[in-house]
């Protein structure tokens, strides 16, 4: 049995400990925010907060999130999210939509560590997430739009 917080409330599951934290999340906790793109970690549309911190949830065995702190989309939450979440939609971001909430992921940690990014600072931070519609231009705008939102 393994034992974790998502999204604010203590979770157990019963599944083979190699199995992915996505598909935990997905399958057996019903919580279908978190996208499965590639399954190697090089997209990003996984992305969840373990802990605070970004990671992939597509090769992450759930065992390593036991007694952790997990957040996906849905539980995504405060004043970086908001601040995030209101500038993707006034900047009309999403093209397509199927990596949105991984790069929403990445840009609240990014922001929640880093109140003031530079365009380097945006674009190492947001490497790991591929947007299949090139919507990447939009993406380092609207980051620094939330940004400015926070006080950045």
């Amino acid at each position: 049995m393994i034992a974790f917080t998502l999204n604010g409330r203590r979770r157990q599951v019963d599944v083979p400990d190699d199995t992915p934290l996505l598909w935990v999340i997905r399958e057996e906790l019903g919580l279908t925010g978190t996208k499965f793109g590639c399954g190697i970690a090089q997209c990003g549309a996984c992305t969840v907060h373990m802990d605070g911190a970004p990671v992939r949830s597509c090769s992450m065995a759930v065992a390593a999130v036991d007694g952790a702190d997990i957040v996906t989309i849905e539980g995504l939450s405060g004043e970086a999210a908001a601040a995030v979440q209101g500038a993707w939609e006034d900047l009309d971001v999403v093209q397509c939509g199927y990596c949105q909430s991984g790069q929403i992921m990445s840009a609240v940690a990014l922001l929640t560590d880093n109140p003031k990014p530079t365009d380097t600072d945006i674009d190492d931070a947001m490497s790991g997430n591929v947007c299949r519609c090139a919507t990447y231009v939009r993406i380092r705008a609207a980051i620094h739009e939330a940004a400015k939102r926070l006080g950045g």
